[in-house]
C-alpha cells in the first residue's frame, strides 16, 4: 500500500530568512537602479551652485589668511630693520666706550697726588683731572645706554621670532584653505562633466545671457547717491563689468567678491579691509534696504561671506561666483544681512 505523507513544511526560521533575503535583493536592485539614474541638468546646477557658495566661503577664509600673512611679513620686515639699526647703534656705543677706556688708560699709571706734585703746571693738571672725572661719568652713562639698547634688541629679536612662527602657521593655514577651495571647485567640475556637451553648453549660455542682460538692460532708477568716495568706488567697479570671477583675485583683470569692493575703494583713495567679514565692520551699518545709497557695501549670508555694491533700484553690482563675471543682480537673489556705509 503506497504511503501518502504530507510534504514537510518549511520552518518559520527558514521562511523568515528567505523573506529577508528577497527584501534585501529588492532593496539592492532599487538602489542600483537609483545609482544608475543620471542627475538632471537642474539637479546638477543646484549642486554646482551650492559647491560654488561653499568655495566662496573658503575663498574669504583664504583671503583673510593671505591678508594676515601680508601684515605679519610687514611687521617682521619692520622689526628686522629696527634690530639692524639698533645693532649699529649698539656697536657705536661700544666703540665709544672703548675709546674712553683707552684714553683713560693712556693718561693713567701714576698716582694722581704724585702727578700733581711733579707737575710743572698744577693748573693744567687740575684741568686734566677734571676732564678725567667727566670721562668716568660719561663711561657710566655709556654703559647704561648699552644695557638699555641690549634689552631693547633682545625684546625685538624675541618679537620677530614669534612673528616668524606666526607667519609659518599662517602659511600652513593658507595652503589648507587653498586646497579646500580647489577641492570644492573640482567637485563642481566633476558634476558638470556628468552632463552632456549640449547640456553644459546650455548652462553656459544661460549664465552668459544673465551676465549680458545684467550688464546692459538693468534699470538702476534714481536712488540716493553715496559720498564722493563711495560714488568713485562704485564707478570704478562699473568699469569692471564683464571681468571674470577668480578666487583670491583683487584686480585689475579678475576679482572675487571682496576683491572687487576693496580694489574699487582703493581706486577712490580709500583703504578698506580685504575680506567681506572685515568689510562688514569697516563703516556704519545700514539695516533697512530702503535706506541704502548707491556705493554702499551690501553684505549677504549669515556668515557674511559675500559682499557687493548697492547699485540702486534693488540691484547690486558684484563678482558673483566662479564661472561668472562682474555684473548686476537683484539684491533679493541672496539673503541680505545689512549695508555698510564707508
Amino acid at each position: 500500500m503506497a504511503s501518502h505523507r504530507r510534504p514537510k513544511q518549511p520552518s518559520r526560521t527558514r521562511v523568515t530568512v528567505l523573506t529577508a533575503t528577497a527584501a534585501a535583493a529588492v532593496a539592492l536592485t532599487s538602489q542600483a537602479a537609483q545609482a544608475d539614474e543620471k542627475p538632471t541638468k537642474k539637479e546638477v546646477k543646484a549642486k554646482v551652485d551650492r559647491l560654488y557658495e561653499e568655495a566662496e566661503k573658503a575663498t574669504e577664509k583664504y583671503n583673510g589668511a593671505k591678508e594676515q600673512q601680508g601684515k605679519l611679513q610687514d611687521d617682521i620686515d619692520e622689526l628686522q630693520d629696527k634690530v639692524a639699526r639698533g645693532q649699529d647703534e649698539l656697536n657705536g656705543l661700544r666703540d665709544s666706550l672703548g675709546s674712553m677706556a683707552s684714553a683713560q688708560y693712556r693718561s693713567g699709571g701714576i698716582d694722581p697726588t704724585v702727578q700733581l706734585f711733579l707737575s710743572s703746571d698744577p693748573d693744567t693738571y687740575l684741568d686734566k683731572a677734571s676732564t678725567l672725572d667727566q670721562m668716568t661719568a660719561k663711561q657710566a652713562d655709556a654703559l647704561e645706554k648699552i644695557q638699555d639698547k641690549q634689552r631693547t634688541l633682545a625684546q625685538q629679536r624675541k618679537e620677530a621670532t614669534q612673528k616668524l612662527n606666526d607667519l609659518e602657521d599662517t602659511r600652513e593655514e593658507l595652503g589648507k584653505k587653498k586646497k579646500e577651495v580647489q577641492g570644492k571647485l573640482g567637485e563642481a567640475q566633476k558634476l558638470l562633466n556628468t552632463l552632456t556637451a549640449k547640456e553644459r553648453a546650455a548652462l553656459a549660455a544661460e549664465d552668459a545671457r544673465a551676465s549680458r542682460d545684467a550688464g546692459s538692460r538693468v534699470d538702476l532708477g534714481n536712488a540716493a547717491k553715496g559720498s564722493n568716495f563711495a560714488m568713485a568706488a562704485f564707478q570704478a567697479a562699473q568699469s569692471k563689468i564683464g571681468s571674470p570671477y577668480v578666487y583670491g583675485a583683487a584686480g585689475p583683470g579678475s576679482f572675487d567678491c571682496s576683491g572687487l569692493t576693496s580694489w574699487a575703494y582703493g581706486q577712490a583713495g580709500v583703504s578698506i579691509p580685504r575680506t567681506s567679514q572685515s568689510q562688514a565692520n569697516a563703516g556704519t551699518r545700514i539695516s533697512s534696504q530702503s535706506d541704502l545709497r548707491v556705493g554702499d557695501l551690501v553684505i549677504f549670508y549669515g556668515d557674511m561671506h559675500h559682499v557687493g555694491f548697492y547699485a540702486g533700484n534693488g540691484q547690486v553690482l558684484h563678482a558673483p561666483k566662479p564661472g561668472a563675471v562682474v555684473r548686476y543682480e537683484s539684491i533679493n537673489n541672496m539673503p541680505y544681512m545689512f549695508g555698510v556705509r564707508i
